[in-house]
């Protein structure tokens, strides 16, 4: 009588065909292309104004600001004050729209490029893709 072991070598020994599919990508919902890049604008948007804030926190708690607004005071005979131009306000306000720029320009960027993949496929036929089981 086999034991299991024995049956567990003998189903490993044989050989499995590993399955195939391809298949063809011949259409990218523009609706979809818009809704998803609009996601990962607002995603960037939001790594925009944090990385903008952290930036300017660290640069403030260094000094530098306060070096440049000496340097600027000595330059321009106290004309200019850099800490009245380069404030936590301004920064923020700068960020926002920086990021409101760049929340427009990544959805419309991902429209078109939606756009311009469903006609380069009407030539091309559309991009093939291969997937296979181990």
């Amino acid at each position: 009588m086999s034991t299991v072991a024995d049956k567990l070598a003998k189903k490993s020994s044989h050989k499995t065909s590993a399955k195939q599919v391809r298949l063809r990508l011949v259409y990218v919902d523009f609706w979809s292309a818009v809704k998803l890049s609009f996601l990962a604008a607002v995603a960037m948007a939001v790594v925009t104004i944090v990385s903008f804030f952290l930036i300017y926190m660290v640069v403030s708690a260094t000094g530098l600001i306060a070096k440049m607004d000496e340097l600027f005071k000595s330059i321009s005979d106290g004309g200019i004050a850099l800490s009245s131009v380069v404030g936590l306000p301004q920064v923020m306000a700068m960020a926002a729209i920086i990021a409101i720029l760049n929340l427009i320009v990544m959805t419309v960027l991902g429209a078109v490029i939606a756009g311009l993949y469903n006609l380069a496929v009407k030539i091309t036929g559309g991009l093939l893709i291969g997937f296979t089981s181990n």
